[in-house]
């Protein structure tokens, strides 16, 4: 399937959002993924969906998890904004998508949370036979630029390849799951500490309570100034806790009236999103894939762009780093 990328995207607070290169997109799915060594027997096949530019070469790579029912399906938006800056985006379908009806009395929702985290180790211990299925690819690509981004749960997963750990009952650090491929990360409105867990969440997610004081791979956090989670007593400060608790050297862009899709990154007009903005979706890509391009490749260009244009705003973002 080719898809020709690239449309004028509107103003964020008057200042213009650079547009998607028209840059054809290669996207090929499904491909299945081995899974020998996951936690828990899946039941399903790990299939993922490779999106990438026709042409360029020394190609970096991003694996990409999903939101909580989401699948490799969604999030289009925001990959192939990817895709046409120049990256080959991995995404796979976790247990939890909504296409599996996997919901909390299945016997194996209480570890989804780590074969959410198998599956992009599966992902990126295979990653040469992945994009062996996509002709010419392989050639183009480089194997030694590899990131992880997440968005919500996703964010989450990825955060464990990045550092992250999870905490127990008695708040003692789980397992390391860092994976030695990934060189740099971004995490999108992602789970804050476990402290405030409202009682639905203590009671069916359990696993939510991140350790980032063990988040030493260079990451970008993405928050939303508006984003109030269900799932926590603390309003829109708790999405920054993977920036604010980790340690240097960490990234932060906060989208003052973003919510918790940021504009839609899942998809366009989908039933999630309550704060539909192209620009919003059109920043959050060009910001993850600024700051992957200066940790990837020491290029710092597009980040210093973006810090100027932050600072000369009015507002509607601001970028930290420490």
């Amino acid at each position: 399937m080719l898809r020709q990328s690239g449309r004028a995207v509107p103003l964020l607070e008057g200042h213009p959002v650079s547009e998607t290169p028209a840059r054809r997109l290669l996207a090929v799915k499904p491909i299945t993924v081995p899974t020998a060594g996951h936690p828990v027997e899946r039941g399903v096949d790990l299939q993922v969906k490779v999106t990438a530019p026709v042409d360029g070469q020394d190609l970096p790579v991003i694996v990409f998890s999903h939101g909580n029912a989401w699948s490799m399906d969604g999030y289009e938006p925001l990959v192939d904004r990817w895709a046409a800056a120049g990256f080959v985006v991995v995404q796979p379908t976790h247990l939890d998508s909504r296409r599996h009806r996997i919901g909390f009395d299945d016997p194996r929702f209480p570890t989804v949370w780590r074969v959410r985290i198998a599956d992009l180790h599966a992902v990126l211990d295979h990653l040469g036979a992945v994009l062996d299925h996509v002709p010419g690819l392989p050639a183009r690509v480089d194997a030694a630029r590899v990131a992880v981004v997440g968005h919500s749960w996703g964010g989450q997963t990825a955060g464990a390849l990045l550092g992250a750990r999870v905490l127990d009952a008695d708040g003692t650090p789980g397992e390391d799951f860092t994976h030695p491929a990934v060189r740099a990360g971004a995490l999108i409105a992602t789970t804050g500490t476990g402290d405030s867990l409202t009682p639905f969440a203590r009671e069916h997610l359990p696993f939510m309570r991140p350790d980032y004081s063990t988040l030493t791979t260079p990451t970008l956090v993405v928050a939303g100034g508006e984003d109030r989670s269900a799932m926590s007593t603390r309003g829109p400060d708790w999405f920054t806790d993977a920036y604010t608790l980790s340690p240097a050297p960490q990234r932060l862009l906060t989208i003052t009236d973003g919510e918790h899709t940021l504009g839609g990154l899942a998809g366009e007009a989908v039933a999630e999103t309550s704060d539909e903005d192209p620009a919003r979706v059109a920043l959050v890509a060009d910001a993850v894939a600024a700051h992957l391009l200066d940790v990837l490749d020491g290029d710092a260009t597009a980040w210093r762009e973006l810090q100027d244009r932050a600072a000369a705003g009015s507002g509607a973002f601001s970028v930290e780093s420490k």
